[in-house]
């Protein structure tokens, strides 16, 4: 009876430990810190506690999502994308565009979304790979460009999708359908693992792990690192082009010259998600858990009647929290 009871202690152990090897110990920390951020919001007002609310969250998590699994890529290599919300609103802008002004058909459109913005990645990836110019300057640089762009194909006025009961509202359908049930988060958990399968499974994603860590070393050990630096721009940029759509479907009118401040969205849920701002280390599922604690705080704060000026705020210093523990998780592994 005795040896029984000393191994409750140990089969505890042993399946906490198997939890923590599965998803990483810092995936496990994020994820109890998204409960209780949501168990706090649900216990300080009731209003937050309904399906609609729920909803609304998914609803916020679709862009910010996309944009967020993209530039994790990015961030891997110890880059930075600055252009990610512009470049999304702009690829938006040129969808609407195509579809109210020339009459093409909504498939058309939503495929000129996407390739618009991997354009820009692509621009970005050569900008900063091939050119060697600094990731910051360069995407600050795209970013201003995909703002101005946006205002000048659209002629300063913004530009309405279909709406759900008009005959080309099907894509709506992709993100939520007519019973208002979020069917694009299937979408993005979809994307999620698909990303993570690159990332992780395959020759692009250690050499982009490569990269962040050690630049030099991977190029001396024959990498072709221009290609898989910008590699990462590019699938940054086919995420903008996703949050783009998910963005259009679930909003429908897009204002020209907007997006500035949306990176800040996805970058947070990276950073927030255990992503080295320094490179090398970073994950998909990290980014995911991220996505939605930003996107609890956003809907979540509005209940406690705080103004928009607190939500940023009290977002800010998520952000900064993370980045310290970031630096703190380094300094011990450099000792």
């Amino acid at each position: 009876m005795e040896n029984q009871l000393e191994n409750v202690p140990s089969q505890k152990n042993s399946w906490l430990k198997s939890i923590t090897n599965r998803i990483g110990l810092q995936q496990l920390i994020i994820l109890i810190v998204l409960f209780l951020i949501y168990g706090f919001f649900a216990f300080m007002s009731p209003a937050f506690r309904t399906s609609n609310t729920l909803t609304s969250i998914l609803d916020a998590s679709y862009y910010v999502g996309f944009l967020a699994l993209g530039v994790t890529f990015v961030i891997i290599t110890g880059g930075i994308d600055l252009s990610i919300g512009t470049n999304m609103m702009c690829a938006a802008i040129t969808g609407g565009v195509i579809y109210n002004r020339f009459g093409a058909p909504l498939w058309l459109a939503l495929l000129a979304i996407i390739a618009m913005a991997t354009a820009f990645g692509l621009l970005n990836g050569l900008l900063v790979a091939k050119l060697k110019l600094p990731a910051f300057i360069a995407t600050l640089g795209t970013m201003m460009i995909t703002r101005g762009l946006s205002s000048i194909l659209s002629n300063v006025q913004t530009e309405t999708f279909p709406l759900r009961d008009s005959g080309d509202g099907w894509y709506k359908s992709i993100f939520r359908t007519g019973n208002n049930f979020p069917t694009g988060v299937i979408l993005l958990l979809v994307m999620g693992i698909i990303a993570a399968i690159v990332l992780n499974k395959t020759k692009i994603g250690r050499y982009i792990f490569a990269i962040g860590s050690n630049s030099e070393a991977t190029r001396l050990s024959g990498v072709n690192i221009v290609r898989s630096e910008a590699t990462a721009y590019v699938i940054a940029g086919f995420f903008a082009g996703l949050a783009a759509i998910a963005y259009a479907a679930t909003y429908t009118t897009i204002m020209p010259g907007a997006g500035a401040g949306f990176e800040m969205d996805g970058i947070a849920a990276v950073v927030v998600g255990g992503t080295s701002l320094s490179g090398g280390v970073g994950s998909i599922l990290g980014t995911m858990i991220g996505v939605f604690i930003m996107t609890v705080l956003k809907i979540g704060l509005p209940y406690l009647d705080l103004q928009p000026h607190y939500q940023i705020f009290i977002t800010g210093f998520v952000v900064i929290l993370a980045v310290y523990v970031d630096i703190y998780r380094n300094r011990k592994k450099a000792k």
